[in-house]
């Protein structure tokens, strides 16, 4: 989440002569700044999305729903830049500091201090990190202000892990519990002395200020001399923050030269390219008229012709475990094995319960297909035979494209569920006819299921079904066919 490199050279313009709208719409879906100059190559707005792609579009589909003042500015745009970032709570970061920098005409409110929240390093003796919408001639240094504080504070909680400092206004009498978080090194205890402490303070001020390459180099040529010295503490706390710093340099890189699919390919350590992504969902209403779904996305887009929707056979009640493992083996097996290729990645709709079920279905059918199950609860990402899950921000263009393809599975599903639902005759509704029992009626629906089979049903097919009369079934018939003629006329 930390700010990109703020490298006061210009970027390189987007091509033209594409139409703004034409380089809007080649923008990718991924989290960045974006920087609008006038005809005379003067910066009027810097702003941040966690899109860019639809967040620049927006700007020039209609300016009818644009404010008067934004619709000046739009009229004013001759090219824009954009620069990536690794997560929008990142891009927040760069976009302050750019308007700290270059004071965009158009980003007046970035003026008032007052309006937005800013962070403070305080001139203490041990310095604190703070929130604060107010900036005083005290001598702290300040940064921002953010439009967006709930990502603001995303970005305090990475700062105060990785770089420890006190929260404290008054030192107490023992190591609180920011101390056995390890989010503090207890100055109060004089576990450590005010010259390493503001070793870390320069270290943090560093990283907000963008130079986290020249930070990083640092922490590597001091954490060698402090492990020959057998400072041991000291040596793991540069360790873990060197892990934690490449780990956002290494995200904002990939976010610069690559897109979602070949991200997720990082991310889930896939043998390939993710181009077809195959998904799997169920739905039913207490066990009865279940149903699984499976959708195809090809290069991020849905493949509707690839579609295939499964009334269960073979799992009766609920169980979604033995559900899923019935559509796996449907769609692995069969018919659909030559009619459809495999595909690069299996995701599941759900936790380890249903990847596991999917995952044992694949190995009885000696397939290696790279699964994943993303879990709604807490959009939580499970593989194969991992105990802890892979955990994303909500930014990351990696789970937004696999909530995409994970919501779309889901609606397919319920929409199949539903006409099914809609087409199907209630066991309480031909338990209202008479010599129709729960046990007669629970037989016709398993036979026939459809209201349409029902009625277009011969009468010996249905006494058959029943185990019923031939007069009985006539009157079911007669009983079901009545309203629709009556509702003809």
């Amino acid at each position: 989440m930390g700010p990109s490199e703020m490298d006061t050279s210009e970027s390189k313009p987007l091509a033209s002569p594409l139409t703004l709208r034409e380089q809007a719409e080649a923008l990718p879906g991924t989290p960045g700044v974006y920087l609008f100059y006038d005809k005379d190559d003067k910066l009027l707005y810097v702003g941040k999305a966690a899109g860019l792609r639809k967040r620049v579009q927006s700007y020039f589909r209609n300016d009818s729903g644009l404010s008067p003042r934004i619709g000046r500015m739009v009229r004013q745009i001759s090219r824009m830049e954009t620069r990536a970032a690794a997560s929008e709570a990142e891009a927040l970061l760069i976009e302050a500091e750019l308007i700290k920098q270059r004071r965009p005409a158009y980003n007046v409110a970035f003026r008032d201090d007052k309006m937005y929240p800013m962070l403070k390093v305080t001139a203490e003796a041990f310095p604190r990190l703070l929130v604060t919408r107010r900036r005083q001639a005290d001598g702290a240094r300040y940064f921002g202000p953010y439009t967006d504080a709930g990502l603001m504070h995303q970005a305090v909680e990475f700062m105060r892990k990785v770089f420890p400092m006190r929260t404290c206004k008054t030192f107490p009498a023992t190591p609180c519990l920011e101390y056995h978080l390890g989010r503090c090194l207890a100055p109060c205890a004089d576990y450590i002395d005010a010259a390493n402490y503001n070793r870390i303070v320069e270290d943090l001020v560093a990283f907000l200020e963008g130079r986290r390459d020249t930070l990083l180099k640092d922490l590597n040529r001091r954490m060698a001399p402090a492990a020959a010295d057998k400072r041991f503490e000291e040596a793991a706390r540069l360790r873990d923050q060197i892990l934690a710093l490449t780990s956002v340099i290494e995200a904002q890189k990939r976010s610069e030269v690559s897109g979602p699919l070949e991200q997720m390919q990082l991310a889930l350590k896939l043998p390939s390219l993710p181009n077809r992504i195959e998904a799997f969902d169920i739905s039913n209403v207490f066990g009865a008229f279940s149903v699984g779904s499976m959708v195809v996305f090809e290069a991020g887009k849905p493949k509707k012709m690839h579609y295939r929707k499964f009334r269960i056979r073979t799992v009766e009640g609920i169980d979604d475990f033995k559900m899923m493992a019935e559509v796996i083996r449907r769609r692995y097996s069969g018919t659909l094995v030559k009619a459809l290729p495999f595909p690069d990645l299996i995701l599941v709709d759900g936790g380890k319960g249903q990847l596991g079920a999917a995952c044992t279905e694949l190995e009885a059918l000696a397939l290696r297909l790279p699964a994943v199950g993303l879990a709604k609860r807490f959009e939580h990402l499970f593989l194969p035979g991992s105990q802890d899950p892979i955990v994303l921000l909500h930014s990351s263009p990696v789970l937004q494209l696999l909530q995409r393809v994970r919501d779309e599975a889901h609606r397919f599903a319920v929409t199949y569920h539903r006409r099914l639902r809609s087409e199907t005759v209630t066991q309480s509704s031909l338990e209202g006819i008479p010599g129709i029992g729960p046990i007669r009626a629970a037989k016709l629906l398993r036979h026939f299921g459809t209201v349409g089979r029902l009625r277009a049903a011969s009468p010996d097919a249905v006494a058959d079904a029943a185990g019923m009369s031939l007069e009985q079934a006539l009157l079911v018939l007669h009983s079901l066919r009545l309203p629709e003629k009556e509702n003809k006329r």
